[in-house]
């Protein structure tokens, strides 16, 4: 019966994926219906858990300084990646466990799971090397099946398994690593989830706020009311504020976004001008697209077996590649119909592209926030 279940739920999802596209948007309902039928069907189980990482371990570890790896890429044509830098990136990963096998990673180094770990290093996590030393831990994350076919229970036992471990994670990070030195916090997606939470709960309203040069929360749900509810961090509004972050959820123009986590408006920081609410930024002040490097591997079911994905260079950046607006708290980029960006995306929802339209953009700025938060250091 599974087996007949997996065959009808590939021939829906695929028609499912074709007519999203076709009608300019991504109806996630249709696709939870679909994933339902192929998920983990366990209940909660912590003890059949993969261990906890041990972070003094440098294999709990995507990325270190001494251990770059993919990290290490440069855009060709950009300037080198920072030497001796003075500030570090905690960078928290999104979802990469598609299998279906569990509520949270296995943590399997020959696994697709790892091998999209590596692709996030190389098309996100690289990105803030012009700026900073970076930090990536492994974390038991919950699976894509958490957002499309948990239940209440299950999806916060779940969040909060992965938090768990982001949350050690940091500690040692601040511990060991840091011991001092300002930092960034930079996530994408389901990191986006749990940086957030990091920083309300462990960064906003103490003394690490005051080292937290900023925050990237990319393509998560944070709302305006969410934010303007902290205490001593908020929406960053220029170019070069400190002790805020970013925010955005990228959609084609033409799309009609549809979320089901949240009615209010989204925070939306626009990357061409990073003005919150910024208008129309026309694609003259976009510094650069980064064509992405290998493939982010989606395998609902079956084998996670490490397929040998290889993650190329990045190529030259496409400066002046898209225009960018905040409209109702979305981000609107130009729609990607040819390009090393068409069908990238689901539909005209570019989530998996909220890093890479905006990647040089994303590059220098870092850059000038730490020169910004180093330049009022030195004033005091």
């Amino acid at each position: 019966m599974r087996i007949f279940l997996y065959i009808l739920g590939t021939i829906v999802l695929v028609a499912v994926l074709i007519v999203g596209a076709g009608a300019g948007f991504y109806y996630t309902g249709n696709l939870k219906v679909v994933l339902g039928l192929l998920g983990p069907k366990n209940v909660w189980d912590a003890a059949a858990k993969a261990p906890a990482p041990n972070y003094a371990d440098a294999s709990a570890w995507a990325a270190l300084p001494s251990k770059p790896g993919l990290t290490a890429y440069v855009p060709a044509g950009a300037d080198a990646a920072a030497k001796d830098s003075q500030v570090d990136v905690f960078f928290i990963h999104p979802t990469g466990d598609m299998s279906g096998a569990g509520w949270n990673s296995s943590l399997d180094p020959n696994s697709q799971t790892e091998e999209n770990t590596r692709w996030m290093m190389a098309n996100q996590a690289s990105f803030y090397n012009g700026c900073c030393a970076i930090y990536a831990p492994r974390y038991r994350e919950a699976s894509i099946f958490r957002y499309v076919s948990a239940t209440p229970a299950l999806y916060k036992q779940s969040g909060d398994f992965a938090y768990a471990d982001v949350d050690r994670a940091f500690t040692y990070f601040l511990e060991h690593y840091s011991k001092g030195r300002p930092f960034i916090i930079a996530t994408h997606s389901q990191g986006t989830e749990h940086g957030f939470n990091l920083i309300r709960r462990r960064i906003d309203g103490t003394p690490l706020a005051q080292r937290m040069v900023a925050a990237y929360l990319i393509g998560g749900g944070i709302t305006d009311k969410e934010a303007d509810a902290m205490k001593t961090i908020h929406v960053c509004n220029s170019p070069t504020d400190t002790h805020c972050f970013v925010h955005w959820a990228t959609y084609g123009d033409g799309a009609m976004p549809v979320r089901d986590d949240t009615k209010d408006k989204l925070v939306c920081v626009n990357p061409l001008t990073w003005k919150r609410d910024g208008g129309l930024a026309p694609a003259s002040l976009n510094l650069g697209s980064e064509p992405i490097s290998g493939h982010f591997q989606i395998k609902f079911w079956g084998n996670d077996a490490a397929s040998g994905m290889k993650f190329p260079p990045l190529k030259a950046p496409l400066k002046g590649w898209t225009s960018a607006e905040c409209r109702a708290g979305f981000l609107f980029a130009q729609y990607q119909s040819v390009g090393p960006f068409a069908g990238k995306g689901m539909g005209r929802n570019y989530h998996a592209l909220d890093y890479a339209l905006w990647a040089m953009d994303i590059r220098e700025n870092a850059k000038a926030r730490v020169a910004a938060y180093l330049g009022q250091a030195a004033l005091k």
